[in-house]
């Protein structure tokens, strides 16, 4: 009974931390480029009251032994990196990445933090912006007298200025890449930040050597999908449900035997 009652519980603790990722996948279902989390869990170490092959007579042995599970633990949460779907927005700043890679950004602290979330702004000195207003690296300074900004497709950016009719190519946005980005550690403001889990930062062009390609005028929203996400959702109750069951089922049980005493 006392086995049951614990393990009951680590079902409603796991079950909650289970609910907590739905949640903030849901909360999250229109932020631009945010990627969906999922939890991972193992079962917990078994009670041997009987070793598996043990002699059961001097001739036979036990096939199965006893083994009883002590319950749930969460083994990883999981950040899962699918593309999301493309949004247009006629917003000349606005890049979307099809594919592998993500935007550098240069942070306060003067350390580089990457995104795939494209929305970018124009600060006062014409450098183009996170919305939080980190500048995008390598560093990109619009003219004031820019009248057009075009990016292609392999990041180059060029511009049209009021005195000129052909295009003058002012930069390129390179992208980074890494070999284990659920690794990444997600720090919020749609930014994330190198681990050792996820390996060092390769740089790359746009549409080579594996890179995503970029597409001006459109943002990459969330990849949450929010049927199945909700499906989780009653799935993940019932569940909860079904181990405080089982807590109030062994707490009666301990109730019954107290009387009988």
């Amino acid at each position: 009974m006392f086995r049951s009652l614990w393990t009951g519980t680590t079902g409603m603790q796991a079950q909650q931390l289970n609910i907590d990722i739905i949640a903030n996948n849901l909360a999250n279902v229109n932020t631009t480029g945010f990627k969906k989390s999922s939890a991972d869990f193992q079962d917990l170490l078994y009670q041997t009251m009987k070793v598996p092959g043990s002699q059961t007579s001097p001739d036979t042995e036990s096939p199965t032994g006893i083994l009883v599970g002590l319950g749930v633990k969460p083994a990883a949460v999981t950040k899962v990196f699918t593309q999301g779907d493309l949004i247009q927005t006629e917003n000349e700043l606005d890049v979307a990445i099809q594919g592998r890679g993500f935007f550098q950004i240069e942070a306060p602290d003067g350390n580089i933090k990457y995104t795939r979330a494209g929305a970018f702004k124009r600060d006062s000195n014409g450098r183009m912006t996170s919305s939080d207003g980190y500048p995008l690296i390598p560093e990109i300074t619009i003219p004031s007298g820019a009248k057009q900004v075009s990016i292609g497709e392999t990041g180059i950016v060029s511009v049209k200025l009021d005195s000129d009719s052909t295009e003058t190519e002012i930069g390129t946005i390179e992208l980074a890449g890494f070999t284990n980005p659920a690794g990444l550690a997600a720090i919020g403001k749609n930014l994330f930040e190198e681990t050792g889990a996820s390996g060092t930062a390769t740089i790359g062009i746009p549409g080579e050597e594996g890179y995503g390609t970029l597409i001006q005028q459109y943002l990459e929203g969330s990849n949450v999908n929010l049927v199945a996400e909700m499906a989780a959702m009653i799935s993940t109750q019932r569940a909860y449900e079904i181990n405080s069951s089982m807590v109030k089922t062994s707490d009666q049980m301990m109730q019954t035997v107290n009387d009988l005493a």
